[in-house]
């Protein structure tokens, strides 16, 4: 088992949760919220813990299939430990518990809340839950094979644990495109859900967060009765 393998490919996981923590301070921001610090902080942690698991370990030889189902698991597991942070450094969940469960529920686009009532939340941290379900929608596992080219003979162990669908087969004769096309096309219907709530009369914040939520068949809201 190359144990250091492992840690990079986590670390890097790691990274794009936390540059993923960033994008809730726009809505923090636009609407005078004064939690944006914790995106800020929890992001800046999670991305620069993730970056030195990284580089500590970036030339650790070749990675094989049994090592992308520990990287699956435990990229999932610590995704939701740091994700959990913002919930409870916001103070909109009392314990770590809720927190998790929350973060967990979200990035494994479940959709079970312990939240009663959304509509207490600020912005930034309704945006967040709604963002970890599109980020789980298609999985971060998939993300990280279409921007990294040198993940080796077990990327595709990886891409078939982590791809939606019941059959994770290749479009293109090499994975990284498959990998980018999916993710492409998943922007693109999400651009176009939102545009089409937007339209229909819903505030742009409501239809981004409604398309996260949808697009990855979760079915967080920004409300507590939903649409």
């Amino acid at each position: 088992m190359n144990y250091r393998k492992i840690i990079s490919l986590v670390g890097l996981i790691l990274v794009i949760v936390g540059l993923a923590m960033f994008l809730p301070i726009i809505w923090s921001l636009y609407y005078g919220e004064a939690d944006w610090p914790v995106f800020l902080i929890c992001g800046t942690i999670t991305a620069g813990i993730g970056s030195l698991l990284y580089w500590l370990n970036k030339s650790a030889g070749d990675f094989r299939s049994r090592e992308s189902f520990v990287v699956v698991t435990f990229g999932w597991f610590l995704a939701s430990v740091f994700g959990s942070g913002l919930y409870l450094f916001s103070g909109s969940l009392p314990t770590f518990t809720d927190a998790f469960f929350e973060t967990m529920s979200g990035f494994t686009t479940t959709g079970a809340s312990v939240i009663a009532n959304v509509e207490s939340l600020s912005h930034g941290i309704i945006f967040w839950r709604s963002l970890t379900h599109w980020l789980g929608g298609m999985g971060i596992v998939v993300l990280l094979v279409a921007i990294l080219s040198s993940v080796g003979v077990g990327a595709m162990q990886m891409y078939r644990a982590e791809a939606p669908g019941p059959l994770a087969e290749k479009i293109k004769p090499r994975l990284r495109e498959t990998a980018r096309i999916l993710w492409y096309t998943y922007l693109i219907f999400t651009v176009l859900e939102t545009l089409v709530l937007w339209l229909m009369g819903m505030s742009l914040f409501d239809a981004l967060c409604h398309a996260f939520g949808s697009i990855a068949t979760g079915g967080f809201s920004t409300k507590s009765m939903s649409i």
